[in-house]
């Protein structure tokens, strides 16, 4: 038991490895992207060869094209050293080409579901699959008993080589077509979606950025709707800018509670109130930690009710969020600015009311603990 959730911990701490070295890439990409949409024409951007909002596309989309390949490139590395970080690039970056991946499916017998409009990639999932699937296997390789003549050639040649070899019809056939057709289908699904579906997704979403605060299940969804914002996917902003919201919820509607409810809380907390409110404001959800650790019971829940309202009323606005990250200050870059604010005022408004009620005061809290 004590080894399976030791074993537990280390797969996590690969994976926040992977997503800790791709987050630049979905800063830098995202932020430029957004700037090439605001200086020039939305719809044809990607059109005006030359002009200034193509260049800037053009470094957005690199970014946020590269973001996916760097996750599973780093997850491998996290755990087979550097043999395992090229096989863990490659193989990831080959199951986010639509073509190799429309062949491979051909290959398996399913062509005829590569007909849509969404691109036919396995995303963030199928990368996650490849980084820890090169990683255990880079890192077997590199622990078999060879002649001595070999070790200078097993971390450059043999460890990378056998690895990628080994992996690539694995990947790309049994494992990256059933993760791509799956993705495929929730894409076009995601770009066709009435308002009523838009509001469970945005829920959804929600409840994922609040459940963890910045650990694996907040990851998630986040990963997931910034993969949406590339120029391949038809650029869906809505589920960016419903999981930018609720992840800005928890700590802005713990810190209203806070503020307003003074008494439910310990005395030195009111200044990590004041934190929160610019890590709120910043979109950094793990401001919102110490209260939920201080009272899990009552805070998390209370957090994922108010960043589920808080995504369901963005997505429900129908507003978007070209940026996947900068919280109040990419504000402006919304087709809605005041929807925007509006549903994010609404989840700390809820996340606060609910935690206020739930919460006893300290005194009787201490009284109780005492008995």
């Amino acid at each position: 038991m004590t080894f399976s959730k030791e074993s537990l911990q280390t797969t996590k701490e690969n994976l926040m490895t992977g997503v800790s070295y791709m987050i630049p890439f979905v800063t830098v990409g995202g932020i430029f992207l957004a700037l090439a949409y605001a200086v020039g024409d939305t719809q044809a951007v990607f059109d005006n060869t030359g002009s200034l909002g193509w260049f800037l596309a053009q470094i957005g989309n690199a970014g946020l094209t590269l973001m996916v390949p760097v996750l599973g490139a780093y997850v491998a590395y996290a755990i087979g050293d550097r043999p395992a970080l090229a096989p863990g690039f490659i193989l990831s970056y080959l199951l986010q080409q639509n073509g190799v991946m429309a062949a491979a499916a051909t290959v398996m017998g399913f062509s005829g579901a590569t007909g849509t409009d969404a691109p036919l990639v396995a995303g963030y999932l199928g990368a996650l699959i490849a980084g820890l699937l090169a990683g255990y296997v880079a890192r077997f390789i590199k622990n078999l008993d060879t002649p001595e003549s070999l070790d200078s050639l097993m971390p450059i040649l043999i460890v990378p080589v056998a690895t990628t070899a080994i992996l690539a019809p694995v990947l790309l056939l049994f494992l990256g077509v059933p993760i791509a057709l799956a993705n495929q289908a929730l894409t076009g699904f995601l770009q066709s979606m009435g308002t009523s579906q838009a509001l469970g997704l945005g829920a959804i979403i929600g409840l994922m950025m609040a459940f963890d605060m910045g650990g694996p299940v907040n990851k998630v969804a986040y990963v997931f709707s910034v993969g949406l914002l590339s120029a391949e996917s038809g650029m869906v902003a809505e589920p960016m800018a419903a999981a930018m919201i609720a992840g800005m919820t928890p700590p802005l509607g713990m810190a209203l509670s806070n503020f307003v409810a003074p008494q439910k809380y310990p005395e030195e907390m009111y200044e990590n109130a004041k934190s929160a409110v610019v890590l709120g404001f910043s979109f950094v959800t793990e401001g919102a930690i110490p209260y939920a650790a201080s009272d899990p019971a009552r805070v998390i829940p209370s957090l994922m009710v108010g960043s589920g309202v808080a995504g369901a009323a963005s997505m429900a606005m129908e507003v978007s969020m070209p940026a996947p990250h900068g919280g109040i200050f990419v504000v402006p870059l919304s087709n809605s600015p005041l929807g925007f604010l509006g549903a994010l005022a609404l989840g700390s408004v809820v996340t606060a009311g609910m935690v206020t009620l739930l919460k006893p005061d300290v005194e009787e809290s201490m009284e109780t603990s005492e008995e």
